[in-house]
């Protein structure tokens, strides 16, 4: 069955569009960020269903994979992808999560080239000590992983999540900068926006979590 990029095509502005793939247990978000004047695309989080993923990967021509973070529902076609000649980036603090399973180290506030595209790489601690978001510049459009969520900060209870670094994370690198109209993609559910979002910061540091 041959994947219909009209169906897995969630936005599209000039110059750029993104792919959309929902897969796995836990309905993991999967996007392709490509530019669509020199047809090179970046896949963000190898998460599941590794057939579907190659074959996205294939027809919109990407590149490179660049984790978010890496608990195991984000990385399991990883090993597939790059066996099939992907390279795959994650943080320093994340990477021992893919058991040697990476090629190259994500470092905050730097530019990844996607064609004309411009990604920067934005570390927001908390959910995990190395979880990194992707903002899409001269576009408002933030690739923002289990960070951020409609609704509040992702999940804290697991091993390396923290409350309290999370909201900063939250404040400091994505409500302060970051223009209300920025559209949020996050790694499971649906879109939103940081000024949808940032008027409950205060709600959720108040019931904690």
């Amino acid at each position: 069955m041959t994947l219909d990029l009209t169906q897995t095509l969630h936005l599209s502005a000039t110059g750029f569009e993104i792919h959309k793939l929902v897969v796995g247990p836990v309905d993991n978000n999967v996007f392709v960020l490509r530019c669509t004047e020199t047809g090179e695309a970046a896949l963000i989080d190898a998460a599941n269903e590794h057939e579907q993923l190659l074959e996205l990967a294939q027809a919109t021509g990407v590149r490179t994979i660049l984790e978010t973070h890496g608990h195991w529902d984000h990385i399991q076609a990883i090993p597939q992808l790059r066996e099939a000649g992907y390279e795959v980036g994650v943080t320093a603090e994340d990477a021992s999560m893919l058991d040697e399973a990476y090629d190259y180290i994500l470092e905050d506030d730097t530019i990844i080239e996607i064609g004309r595209l411009r990604l920067r790489t934005i570390h927001a601690p908390g959910h995990t000590p190395g979880s990194m978001s992707f903002k899409l510049e001269d576009h408002p459009v933030l690739f923002s992983g289990d960070t951020l969520f409609p609704g509040g900060p992702g999940a804290t209870g697991f091993e390396g999540g923290d409350f309290a670094t999370i909201i900063t994370s939250i404040e400091d690198r994505f409500f302060r900068p970051l223009a209300p109209e920025t559209m949020v993609l996050p790694g499971h559910g649906d879109d939103t926006t940081i000024g949808t979002e940032s008027p409950s910061l205060d709600e959720w540091v108040a019931r904690g979590w």
